[in-house]
């Protein structure tokens, strides 16, 4: 049976703040895309589904640096994501379509908010 590990290391700072995000895995060690060495981020966010208590635990993380119109790229490109998701997992196309339509309005929000504020 082949194994493959991510390993996640978050560097805090004295108030155990979010500093340096890194990240590797061992699938991506000979892939000359990703190359040998961690990558780095900004934000991540991590979920697990519980079996027995029925529910998601959620490590969501982001650093100092990360700014506030990209964090709300990066929350909508998860939305997006766990639509597609949905639409593999479940073959519920309804609730992946209602989840990408909130994408685009999400989209819209934050290109009106840097318009307004730009």
């Amino acid at each position: 049976m082949k194994k493959s590990e991510i390993n996640i290391t978050v560097t805090l700072d004295d108030a155990n703040v979010p500093e340096q995000i890194t990240w590797n895995a061992t699938d991506t060690q000979d892939d000359p895309e990703v190359g040998n060495g961690p990558s780095q981020s900004k934000a991540m966010s991590l979920s697990f589904w519980d079996d027995q208590q029925k529910n998601t635990l959620r490590i969501d993380l982001w650093t100092k640096e990360m700014p506030v119109n990209e964090m709300k790229r990066f929350c909508i490109d998860a939305i997006g994501g766990l639509a597609q998701t949905t639409l593999n997992a479940t073959g519920d196309a309804f609730m992946a379509q209602e989840m990408s339509e909130l994408c685009d309005r999400l989209v819209q929000h934050v290109e009106s908010e840097l318009k307004s504020n730009g």
